[in-house]
């Protein structure tokens, strides 16, 4: 719920952003005054503590969303009655009373709830020193666990054996960047296995990067597995006594490290002072999800792992699912399921991993095709979704609602990123920067989901600028899990309206076809309906599901084709267009 709490609270610090150019409406500045600065805080908070919400701080996350609704639900009516109204200026004041009143009533639910956060800051401070976790590092006597099959990345493999036995004598380092599930690890750890990389370097370090980490605990593990320190013993020594200690044990030495899995780009600004250069040839190899972790390394040529194509999908499908080559007769409905996991080594892996010990016949096959995903995340340890979650788990939550709102567009299909940017805008949900328009601060917000891996860039246009962009199938169930979970489908405010794509009549829940095919858009011509635009794109299992969506709030931005439009209280963005929806239109701003 911290990201419904938070994207709740910018949609609101947008409204009083915009009550200062209101000089005509009669709102009481103190009221708004005290209420920006109780805003301010809750903002603030969940931008610092969101990461450290715990399922016990659900209701106070809930409440947070909760009085944030309700604040804004109350200007907005009483700027549209305002607008509205014809009334005498005296009773315009007692409409001021009664505004003044309800924000009272909001002011006083965030006092109390701010009460309760610095309570819970200061339990958080205590446990602070408690919450970094340390990492130990695995050298070449460790074996990793399970195989490590590597189908598609022979020339990466070469190039990257090459680079590290090069002839330059300067300490090199050398990223590969992917996204999860991409085989980051695995190349990295077929090369770091190979006879002739044993052969070439003196020492061989293997270390994963927590996303917790502590530098001494890096330290230690790498002394550890050097021999230099006792194993599964805690060193009395501080972090300038293990860095020199792992200094002095690698001078002279040509050395291979591996940093696996690094997620923050302080990373190596903590610790590659314990790295000497010995002129030796000794190399760092970063495997990363995050291309902003490349520039803190000072390397300008990453290794972009990209996805497996169609023949190579299939050799590792069948290096996973057969021991003995594929049956004929399986060959055709076995070729499609690895085609569905869309070049994603991760899910190719474990649906062939599935099927080696299942059913070898064609029905069943067949039923898997059907269901892939739910395959490649069956069993209690939902592999991919588990690996895939840590790139959203690792996001500011200022990315996330931008991240969850993905998952409204159909699978396989290219969106156009002017038509997402304007979808984000009037969500509400991006905060402002100074001296940068909302579009610009989304186009900020893509390029940095695009630099994590999660969201993929499928045209650009002549001058330069994404034109359209897409996202896994993976990555869109992802989308799905996480909005269960946070309940980001209480939020909505932005629904299409196409009456020629059947894609975009499917349930924005569970991607199901809607029973019905018509939207009424009589439903939300007046916002005391209680059945809101969102629940009409809700199949009906998910509706019963999900009551609340009933009460969802009222649709603040609408694309459909020219048949009339509605003309409900909130709509901040309307996008005409007349004839075939491919034609294109430009939206307006209300």
């Amino acid at each position: 719920m911290a990201v419904v709490a938070y994207a709740a609270v910018v949609s609101l610090m947008h409204v009083l952003d915009q009550i200062p150019a209101m000089h005509k409406l009669h709102l009481d500045r103190n009221h708004i005054q005290i209420l920006r600065e109780n805003v301010s805080f809750l903002q603030d908070f969940l931008e610092v503590h969101s990461q450290r919400f715990s399922e016990d701080l659900e209701d106070l996350a809930r409440q947070i969303a909760a009085v944030a609704d309700e604040a804004e639900d109350i200007i907005d009516a009483h700027v549209v009655d305002q607008l509205k109204s014809q009334r005498p200026e005296d009773e315009s004041y007692m409409d001021l009373s009664s505004f003044c009143k309800d924000i009272d009533r909001v002011i006083e639910k965030m006092d109390l709830i701010k009460k309760e956060l610095m309570m819970v800051k200061e339990g958080m401070t205590v446990q602070e020193q408690q919450h970094r976790v340390s990492v130990l590092a695995s050298s070449s006597a460790t074996r990793s666990s399970g195989k490590n099959t590597m189908v598609g990345f022979d020339e990466h493999l070469i190039r990257i054996m090459d680079e590290l036995t090069g002839y330059k004598s300067d300490l090199q380092i050398l990223p590969i960047v992917g996204m999860g599930g991409i085989g980051k690890t695995t190349l990295a750890r077929n090369v770091f296995e190979n006879s002739l990389i044993a052969y070439h370097f003196h020492v061989r370090l293997w270390v994963r990067i927590s996303q917790g980490y502590s530098i001494d605990g890096i330290l230690l593990g790498l002394l550890q597995d050097m021999g230099v320190c006792e194993k599964d013993k805690k060193s009395g020594e501080d972090l300038a006594e293990l860095g020199e200690k792992l200094y002095k044990s690698l001078s002279g030495r040509k050395y291979l490290i591996v940093m696996d899995d690094v997620w923050s780009r302080d990373v190596w600004n903590d610790i590659k002072l314990f790295f000497p250069d010995n002129k030796s040839g000794s190399r760092i190899m970063v495997t990363t999800r995050l291309l902003n972790v490349v520039g803190s390394l000072g390397c300008h040529n990453p290794y972009l792992l990209d996805f497996l194509d169609e023949d190579q999908s299939w050799n590792l499908f069948c290096e996973e699912a057969f021991t003995e080559g594929c049956p004929p007769e399986l060959e055709e409905i076995g070729k499609k399921i690895a085609r569905s996991c869309r070049g994603l080594p991760l899910a190719i892996v474990v649906i062939g991993g599935l099927l080696s010990n299942s059913n070898m016949t064609r029905q069943y096959w067949e039923f898997v095709a059907e269901n892939v995903s739910s395959f490649a995340n069956s069993g209690n340890e939902e592999h991919c979704l588990k690996i895939l979650s840590l790139s959203y788990k690792h996001l500011p939550i200022h990315l996330k609602p931008c991240f969850l709102y993905m998952r409204v567009f159909p699978d396989d299909v290219q969106i156009v990123v002017s038509e997402l940017i304007k979808a984000w805008v009037a969500e509400g949900f991006l905060k402002p920067i100074r001296s940068k328009t909302l579009e610009e601060v989304a186009e900020e917000y893509l390029k940095d989901l695009i630099g994590r891996n999660l969201i993929l860039i499928c045209k650009w246009t002549l001058n330069g600028k994404i034109k359209k962009c897409s996202i896994h199938d993976f990555l869109r169930d992802l989308c799905l899990r996480e909005s269960e979970k946070e309940h980001f489908y209480h939020v909505p405010k932005v629904q299409v309206m196409d009456f020629w794509n059947d894609d975009l009549k499917k349930c924005f829940l569970c991607s199901n076809p809607h029973p019905s095919t018509n939207i009424y858009l009589p439903q939300i011509h007046d916002i005391s309906q209680p059945t809101s635009l969102a629940s009409c794109f809700v199949c009906n299992v998910c509706r019963i599901m999900h009551p609340q969506l009933d009460r969802s709030r009222v649709v603040r931005a609408i694309d459909m084709p020219f048949e009339g439009y509605p003309q409900p209280n909130k709509l901040r963005y309307l996008n005409l267009s007349i004839g075939s929806s491919d034609t294109g239109s430009n939206g307006s701003p209300i």
